[in-house]
């Protein structure tokens, strides 16, 4: 089978491909349980998970498609991951704020997505201001800036106050900002930060002719809508708001299975891309 470039797959990572061990959501016996691969240390110790199915079923999706990651998190956190195959060539990671090629902050993007955020949206200072201002030191665990471009807050998801985050929403929504609820972190992203801005650079650079893509919160919306085709996760914020599209297949699974579903679906797309070889003669 040979390669099919034209072919692109973007996919978040934690919670849609990866997931930590309080997001695994193993359900079944503990002697059915699937094993696990660790792709990710943090202090020494073990992070992040997916099946060893999902393992081989990613490292042979760079054999029929351009696999981009797609993720919140910043380069530093993205290069703690070691996914199975290659070393993607592409990555988009801060949301959208950094496009890596070959491990390396493209200068060119970065310059363009600064631009973009500073003729549409409020300065970050402002949001951080209000964000500090606001909560509550009983259930905020800590504030954190990502790569200069957005903030975000680690919470006690027990404590945090019904309605805080949905005045938040709206606050920021005037001001040319989005809020997102993932776990037990409260991202605010400008607007223009979006995964499918770079995706479409990536697009555009290697010469794709299709998309596909999958996520599982509201900071993926964009990413999906702006795919041929694209899966979500039975878990998430997209879940939770109901959230669909024409060209969205939901896979009926939460946790790590969900991930290796996905996985599944994004194989069986691109395998059928891929044009059978002529006969020898």
């Amino acid at each position: 089978m040979t390669a099919a470039p034209a072919t692109l797959v973007a996919s978040d990572l934690d919670r849609t491909l990866i997931y930590s061990a309080a997001a695994l959501d193993l359900r079944m016996p503990d002697h059915e349980a699937p094993r696990l691969l660790c792709v990710e240390t943090y202090g020494g110790a073990p992070l992040s998970y997916l099946t060893e199915h999902a393992a081989a079923l990613l490292a042979g999706l760079h054999r029929t498609a351009l696999f981009v990651p797609a993720t919140t998190r910043t380069p530093e956190q993205y290069r703690r991951v070691h996914l199975p195959g290659p070393a993607p060539r592409y990555a988009i990671c801060a949301n959208g704020g950094h496009l890596l090629v070959d491990g390396t902050t493209d200068p060119d993007w970065q310059r363009t997505v600064h631009r973009r955020i500073a003729e549409r949206s409020a300065p970050l200072a402002e949001i951080r201001a209000r964000l500090t201002a606001t909560a509550d030191q009983e259930w905020l665990l800590k504030e954190r800036v990502a790569e200069d471009l957005f903030a975000y807050l680690v919470v006690d998801r027990a404590r945090l106050p019904e309605g805080w985050v949905r005045d938040l929403t709206g606050w920021a929504a005037e001001r040319g900002w989005t809020v997102s609820l993932q776990g037990r972190k409260i991202y605010a992203v400008p607007q223009p930060l979006t995964k499918s801005a770079a995706l479409r650079e990536v697009a555009q650079r290697a010469g794709a002719v299709r998309t596909l893509a999958a996520g599982d919160s509201l900071l993926d919306a964009d990413l999906l809508t702006a795919a041929d085709r694209a899966w979500r996760p039975a878990h998430g914020e997209l879940a939770d708001a109901g959230w669909t599209a024409p060209h969205l297949t939901v896979v009926p699974r939460t946790g790590v299975a969900a991930g290796e579903s996905i996985l599944r679906a994004f194989t069986a797309a691109t395998e059928a891309a891929v044009p059978a070889e002529a006969p020898s003669v």
